[in-house]
């Protein structure tokens, strides 16, 4: 079975203001998106800069885990691997992503910090400080 998610519209705010400060160049996506699988995802948005990995057994795409005092990713799950950021916010109920491949990310604006694993799993996503 695959992901799935509600298209109800249930009415929820959420700041998208900052979307094109943390994702200012987008050059190259995952044609069509993605949904993600959010199970046991904590944060009630997805942001834009978040880290999408993919479940090599499945081809599921996830955010990546953050950890448990929310400030940080946790550890990248065995099994799965980094493909791109996350390019607008979006509420974790409707989780439906575009996904930059290729492009810029503003680390300073980004929702948790990028560790030099996921900056080098990404060597097509130039992340700056600014």
């Amino acid at each position: 079975m695959g992901v799935v998610a509600s298209l109800n519209n249930q009415k929820q705010g959420f700041e998208t203001g900052n979307d094109t400060i943390v994702v200012p160049r987008v050059l190259e996506t995952v044609i069509g998106g993605r949904t993600l699988d959010t199970t046991d995802y904590k944060p009630e948005v997805i942001k834009a800069g978040s880290v999408v990995i993919k479940e090599d057994s499945t081809g599921n795409h996830k955010p990546m885990p953050v950890n448990a005092s929310g400030d940080a990713y946790a550890a990248l799950p065995s099994g799965h691997s980094v493909v791109g950021v996350v390019i607008s916010t979006v509420d974790t109920k409707k989780p439906f992503v575009g996904i930059s491949i290729r492009g810029s990310v503003n680390e300073a604006a980004s929702p948790y910090p990028p560790t030099t694993a996921i900056k080098n799993a990404l060597p097509l996503i130039n992340f700056f400080k600014e």
